[in-house]
Order: C-alpha cells, then structure tokens, then sequence
C-alpha cells in the first residue's frame, strides 16, 4: 500500500524548540505553498516552547524507550523488562510520549490473560530542530 512502510506512516515527525513564533512561522510558510499550488509533503510537527522545556519530556529514559518501539511493536511490560523499569513508570512514560503524538497505542487481546497494550512509534523518521 502507498504511504505505509512495515506498518508506519511514510511520514516524517520534526521536532521544533522554538515556540509559539516558530510555529506562527512555519504555518505561514506552509500557507504560502499552498497558495502556489506545491506539492506539501505529509509531515507531523510538535513544538516546545524552548530546549529546555523539551528536555523536560525527552529524556534519556524515553528517548531509550522510543527507539526500542521504533524497531518493533511492542507491549508495555516487555518494555518495563528490556529496559528493566518499573512498568508503572514505563506506562507513565508511554502515556506522555502519546499524548506528545511520538506514539500510539492500541489494546489487543491476549488469551487467558486479558488484554495487552502495544506500542507503536507511527512514523518513519524523526528530526529534531533545536535552536538555542
């Protein structure tokens, strides 16, 4: 199927530090293309106010868990072991890196033992724009 490559968006994710502005910035631009008819490539975006409050939500220990679930699916207790975690923090994390747009997650049935939840990192590529 066009657009999806081993179950992922064929789509890119950046991740800007430069705030409202930036934002305002980039929106305006990508208003402009419209307006002369080019061609916009799928792209999700998420901006933090500035590097430090990213670093807030991106730290060593999610950014270690996003690239485990960017290889693979996978459940939130087999992430808890891999990294050896407590799961509760590791659900905690999941959760935020969710509700960031980093990843989804879907509850699947797991048989005589209730149902799982899987982990997903749904997009192809990542690219981190910080200004300092």
């Amino acid at each position: 199927m066009s657009g999806i490559r081993e179950g992922k968006l064929n789509m890119r994710l950046k991740i800007h530090t430069d705030g409202f502005e930036g934002f305002r910035r980039r929106s305006l631009e990508l208003a402009r293309k419209m307006d002369r008819g080019e061609k916009i490539r799928p792209e999700k975006s998420i901006t933090f106010e500035n590097p430090v409050e990213m670093a807030k939500v991106l730290t060593p220990e999610r950014i270690r868990l996003y690239q485990i679930v960017k290889q693979r699916e996978t459940s939130v207790t087999d992430l808890a072991q891999g990294l050896k975690r407590d799961r509760s923090s590791v659900s905690r994390d999941v959760r935020l890196l969710e509700m960031k747009g980093l990843l989804t997650t879907r509850q699947v049935a797991n048989p005589g033992h209730g149902r799982v939840k899987m982990v997903t990192a749904p997009v192809e590529k990542l690219t981190l724009v910080a200004e300092l």
